[in-house]
């Protein structure tokens, strides 16, 4: 049984991105499971610091994308009024390459009235896992 909102597809979660860092940064949602949302992003120029490695801060955008979203398609309450992150970390473990592409999961931990609580794990191509992210996210509306 599907933890979603009814209707949620591919083509909607990528079409949200639109005009925003998600789609700057090259972020698309490739897989919706029962309990798990999974998309990639290149590890291009945009996303690298001066070493030409992934920055901490694209993975932290990619994680609070990933995290926010799946929020929102998670709670009829948050797909009308949304939903906004209040809290992130993040612990890089590994390095990843320009010319490389990541994988993020993000599945649950909690998803309250108002608070959800997500774990993202984000992966190299070769699936080893470089970083590992928590995001709290609040619901808005009363």
């Amino acid at each position: 049984m599907s933890i979603w909102i009814d209707g949620v597809t591919l083509e909607a979660l990528n079409a949200g991105g639109k005009d925003t860092m998600g789609e700057h940064l090259g972020m698309e949602f490739t897989e919706i499971g029962d309990d798990y949302l999974k998309a990639t992003m290149p590890v291009t120029s945009k996303a690298v610091q001066p070493m030409r490695i992934l920055h901490g801060g694209a993975s932290v955008a990619f994680a609070e994308t990933l995290g926010s979203v799946a929020s929102v398609i998670s709670s009829v309450k948050a797909a009308s009024h949304g939903a906004v992150g209040v809290e992130i970390n993040a612990n890089h473990l590994k390095a990843v390459k320009e010319g490389d592409t990541i994988t993020g999961i993000v599945s649950p931990i909690r998803v309250g009235r108002k608070i959800h609580v997500w774990d993202i794990k984000i992966y190299d191509s070769r699936e080893k896992l470089c970083c590992i992210s928590r995001l709290t996210t609040m619901v808005l509306g009363e």
